[in-house]
């Protein structure tokens, strides 16, 4: 019983990682119109406080990497959860806005250790087929937990302010740092020690296979993370969503994503994973279709923009479930620098393009629309030299 009670608890461990990864980000997205008021904030300084999130997370998430492949996973994990808990204080005490800037900094920090490592950790202890079982149940629960965030931030926010937020996400921080302590076991250090500097990830950009994966993947991640960042302002500001009503709005995108997830996890080793790859591109060209149409319309409607996005979650599900763990383990001894590439290129971009939002964002769709349409096409371009790259598919069905 002893092992079954700890491979339980180290899995409820990661998953508790992968629901403050979620949550961090979306929990207190619905206290944008509060924080907007209270701190008399233009869209742009509004956006600023997700941007600089993510500015924390990549300045810190490619020594995270290399860290985590010299000295083991556990220690950057726990590093990381002390620095995001001293950021979210510092955001919960905030009584101005630059103090709650630094701690969405800090924030991002560390979040991005847990974000980047947990899924190293059934990396290192699974093989490939088994890897896409439980990172597609992963994934699931992460993106139940981003749909839940708004729904859950709505409320909150409606009964106990934007504070209530970021007191929210201090205590699961210091939840994940006791699970973390507690049952992450602390494995066997490699004998050859990776280099800690930057010539330590020059082999991954020499790999052309894996470069592209990384490049399809980032841009795969874009698309949504714009939507989430400034539905907020749209939905409630502009369209005239209420705070209680918002977060069903983005729940719902998520909510299918994680289902979907965790569906395809069970079957999807039955199928071509080619074809089904394949499929996606298809559902991938009628959600660019739709977001055409709907961009140009310049629609009004928050359902209809919805409805607009759901083909695109639709067809990110089996390229996520595949794709991700074939990245980790393509270069297995850089498993940590390739997380941390894949990470920090999807925010980095997301955060580009998030300012980018911002500072053009008129009080419609349509400039936003512009941004998500670009990044899918590209999406779709990339996801068919993936499927066309034999080296990447041959070495999917190992």
């Amino acid at each position: 019983m002893k092992p079954i009670f700890s491979k339980s608890m180290v899995l409820l461990t990661i998953i508790l990682m992968d629901l403050l990864a979620g949550m961090e980000f979306d929990l207190f997205v619905p206290s944008f119109p509060e924080l907007q008021s209270q701190f008399n904030l233009s869209p742009f300084w509004v956006e600023a406080l997700l941007s600089v999130n993510f500015a924390g997370y990549c300045l810190s998430l490619f020594f995270v990497g290399s860290l985590a492949d010299r000295y083991g996973r556990k220690p950057i994990i726990l590093l990381g959860l002390m620095v995001f808990i001293i950021g979210s204080l510092l955001c919960l005490g905030a009584s101005f806005y630059e103090f709650l800037l630094v701690g969405r900094f800090l924030q991002g920090v560390g979040i991005s250790a847990p974000a980047i490592l947990s899924f190293l950790i059934i990396a290192d202890a699974y093989p490939l087929k088994q890897q896409r079982f439980l990172m597609g149940i992963l994934d699931g629960l992460m993106n139940f937990s981003v749909g839940a965030a708004p729904v859950l931030g709505s409320y909150i926010a409606l009964y106990f302010h934007w504070r209530g937020n970021f007191m929210t996400l201090l205590v699961l921080g210091l939840m994940t740092l006791v699970m973390t302590l507690l049952f992450i076991p602390t494995y066997k250090l490699p004998k050859h020690k990776e280099t800690l500097s930057l010539h330590g990830y020059a082999p991954i950009f020499q790999s052309k296979p894996l470069l592209l994966l990384i490049v399809h993947i980032v841009f795969g991640f874009v698309p949504y993370w714009v939507f989430v960042g400034m539905s907020p302002l749209l939905y409630m500001e502009d369209l005239g969503v209420k705070l209680a009503h918002f977060g069903y709005y983005q729940g719902v995108l998520a909510f299918i994503f994680g289902l979907g997830s965790i569906i395809f996890g069970l079957i999807l080793s039955r199928y071509d994973q080619k074809k089904t790859l394949y499929i996606s591109s298809q559902i991938l060209i009628v959600g660019l279709i739709s977001l055409v149409w709907v961009t140009f319309q310049d629609s009004s409607n928050p359902l209809l923009i919805t409805l607009a996005f759901l083909p695109f979650i639709i067809a990110r599900i089996i390229p996520s479930i595949i794709l991700q763990p074939l990245c980790l383990n393509f270069m297995p001894q850089a498993k940590g620098r390739v997380s941390a590439i894949l990470q920090g290129g999807r925010l980095i971009f997301t955060a580009l393009c998030l300012q980018l939002a911002g500072y053009f964002y008129q009080g419609s769709f349509q400039n936003i629309g512009i941004i998500i349409i670009t990044f899918i096409l590209l999406t779709v371009m990339t996801l068919f030299f993936v499927i066309n790259n034999r080296e990447l598919m041959n070495f999917s069905q190992t």
